[in-house]
């Protein structure tokens, strides 16, 4: 943080991407000083919490007035961070079909089961990234499961 400090002692600009790249790092500590320190910080402050498995700098983030919105639920269900997602579903935060579709991206079939069972929406998008990423216990899961069969060529039968 040293180096950081002096940089802007100098007058060195930040920006958003300060606090993402604070996030990203796991540095709660660097975070606290940059919002403390008149940092701005945006919604990909708590996704890329989300995404890095930073549950207790999502939550501090939180306290601290920092938005988020549904990227920050996608990224937790992308990388199968299911005590995040929980944490912030519990809390509020928005999601939408591509929660699902990033559970199914990623192989995380207990997490996409737990979302689906707290009424997440879903669209033939998480099929198409559990096909995709070669996922095929999740794509049997998600066929013989609350998705609607189609008769449209190229989808679902």
């Amino acid at each position: 943080m040293p180096v950081l400090q002096w940089a802007r002692e100098k007058g060195y600009a930040w920006d958003v991407r300060t606090c993402r790249v604070a996030v990203e790092k796991g540095q709660s500590d660097m975070l606290k000083w940059l919002h403390e320190n008149g940092c701005p910080w945006d919604s990909w402050t708590c996704a890329n919490a989300a995404l890095r498995g930073h549950l207790e700098i999502l939550k501090w983030a939180r306290e601290n007035g920092c938005p988020w919105d549904a990227q920050t639920c996608e990224n937790a269900a992308l990388y199968g961070h299911l005590e995040i997602l929980q944490w912030a579903h519990a809390n509020g935060c928005p999601w939408d079909e591509f929660t699902c579709a990033a559970a199914a991206a990623g192989g995380h079939l207990e997490l996409l089961k737990w979302a689906r069972a707290q009424g997440c929406p879903w669209d033939m998008l998480a099929c198409s990234r559990a096909v995709k990423n070669g996922h095929l216990e999740l794509l049997q899961w998600a066929r013989e499961n609350w998705l609607p069969r189609r008769g449209i060529r190229g989808q679902l039968e």
